[in-house]
């Protein structure tokens, strides 16, 4: 697994390189068959300190200074509350939330470019171009990328197009990103810490993460001038998604196996219902042969374990019926089951 986990971080930062970031969120699903959930943060916080200060040191020149100092000073209190929030919960749900908005890249990965635009050359006097947001707006992105990073261990491609907004070209992306994380990331490793999130085997984890985003970094500086702007947002986009999918896949199994995620559905020659158990609940939609739909929560309402002659769960259920005849009306009640 140690091995597999270099591998895939050599791959995910070599892409990270040539399209803005995004590595973070392709390690994670490998982080998460090693470590602990509310540990991979923290590896991944470790790596990519060690591969932002790399990036630094390699792309020092292309760093636009003024975003660094508008991102980073919202960007460490956001990150406390991350890490704060991290030692409190798991951030599993939040998650499923960021894979979604990751395939949100979708539509931008197929858009065709509009005939008779062209992106201009790229030269050392041209690497900001005017910006098409204003920078008022980076404290809020930095408050954001600040708490998402620290309660996922990181941000990746998510605030992307607010660099290409900005009008950085590739090399400033890369450099002022790195700027932007390094003091970030160094600042959650100390929370992680504080919280009693590192241990031997996150340290391990890290410690692999960070070699391979060293030795990414300095295999790609030398053929980034190859990549053209156009290419380099597509790369991006597709990296997103793919960063987004595995979020979703890696999420999606957790939620199952941890909240008892469970579906079914019966069918009969006169009803059809479709349930969805999660955690003590359950969730059907059931269409009767009458013309209505009935729409029903279920969840106990208290163990009879304990009362002699009685064993089992009472269960409290509320219905929405929707009915042609009827119309829409309510109806509740207790079931009792019978704990074998």
């Amino acid at each position: 697994m140690i091995v597999l986990l270099f591998v895939i971080a050599l791959l995910a930062f070599s892409l990270s390189t040539v399209s803005g970031g995004g590595a973070g969120l392709i390690v994670m699903p490998v982080l998460g068959m090693l470590l602990a959930p509310e540990q991979i943060p923290a590896a991944l916080s470790l790596g990519t300190a060690v591969s932002s200060a790399t990036r630094i040191a390699t792309f020092f020149r292309a760093i636009n200074w003024r975003v660094v100092c508008y991102f980073v000073p919202a960007s460490l209190p956001g990150a406390w509350l991350g890490v704060w929030m991290l030692s409190l919960m798991q951030p599993v749900y939040l998650d499923l939330l960021l894979g979604l908005f990751l395939l949100g890249n979708l539509p931008l990965l197929l858009r065709r470019k509009k005939p008779g635009t062209a992106t201009p050359p790229q030269t050392a006097e041209n690497t900001v171009a005017p910006p098409a947001v204003s920078m008022r707006f980076l404290p809020v992105i930095g408050l954001l990328a600040g708490f998402i990073s620290g309660f996922t261990g990181a941000v990746g491609l998510l605030f992307n197009a607010f660099y290409h907004r900005l009008g950085l070209r590739k090399e400033a992306i890369i450099a002022t990103r790195a700027a932007n994380d390094i003091l970030l990331h160094l600042t959650k490793i100390g929370l992680y810490a504080a919280y009693g999130l590192l241990n031997q085997q996150v340290l391990l984890a890290g410690a692999v993460v960070a070699l391979a985003g060293v030795a990414a970094t300095l295999l790609v500086r030398f053929w980034l001038h190859l990549v053209n702007e156009e290419v380099f947002r597509s790369i991006g986009h597709a990296a997103a998604c793919a960063a987004g999918a595995a979020m979703l896949v890696m999420a999606g199994q957790q939620v199952i196996r941890q909240d008892h995620v469970h579906t079914t559905l019966n069918a009969t020659h006169s009803v059809v219902s479709a349930s969805m158990g999660w955690r003590t609940h359950i969730y059907s939609v059931a269409f009767e042969p009458n013309r209505e739909i009935e729409l029903k929560h279920t969840h106990p309402a208290f163990n009879t374990g304990r009362v002699p002659g009685q064993r089992g769960y009472w269960y409290r259920a509320s219905v929405l019926h929707v009915s042609m005849k009827r119309g829409i009306y309510i109806t509740r009640g207790l079931s009792h089951t019978i704990k074998t």
